[in-house]
């Protein structure tokens, strides 16, 4: 089954239409369209009923099309990458501190507990992604 932006560039396509053509038809810009076709937005529940017209099908048709899995598995790469962000920082600001003599022993520890800690979080969902395979 295909996203919703799948489905419309490929209705748009079978239209003979550009995406210029179909944004100036929507009262929209192209870079809607494209964001729409990229799924990285939708159209606006008030344009839907005129979108499925201009393309040719029912708002059932359209909007039978599966949602897009990229947008999760783009937020869970930026809290993997936030995870590791945030071990590498309390590792720099441990070796820092030190280095300027600005901290203690309870701190650096407490500081590298929160690195550990997320390192911890980030192999955890990564065994679990890995066993889903």
């Amino acid at each position: 089954m295909k996203s919703i932006g799948e489905t419309i560039a490929t209705l748009r396509k079978e239209k003979g239409m550009t995406q210029s053509q179909l944004a100036e038809k929507m009262n929209v810009t192209d870079k809607a369209v494209s964001k729409w076709e990229r799924d990285l937005s939708c159209p606006d529940i008030n344009t839907i009923s005129k979108l499925a017209d201009v393309l040719g099908v029912s708002v059932e048709e359209l909007l039978k099309a599966k949602k897009s899995e990229y947008t999760g598995s783009k937020i869970k790469d930026l809290f993997n990458l936030i995870l590791k962000a945030v071990a590498v920082a309390m590792g720099i600001a441990v070796i820092v501190l030190n280095i300027l003599d600005k901290t203690d022993i309870k701190t650096s520890i407490i500081l590298l507990g929160i690195g550990i800690f997320c390192i911890g979080l980030y192999l955890l969902d990564d065994k679990n992604t890995n066993e889903l395979k």
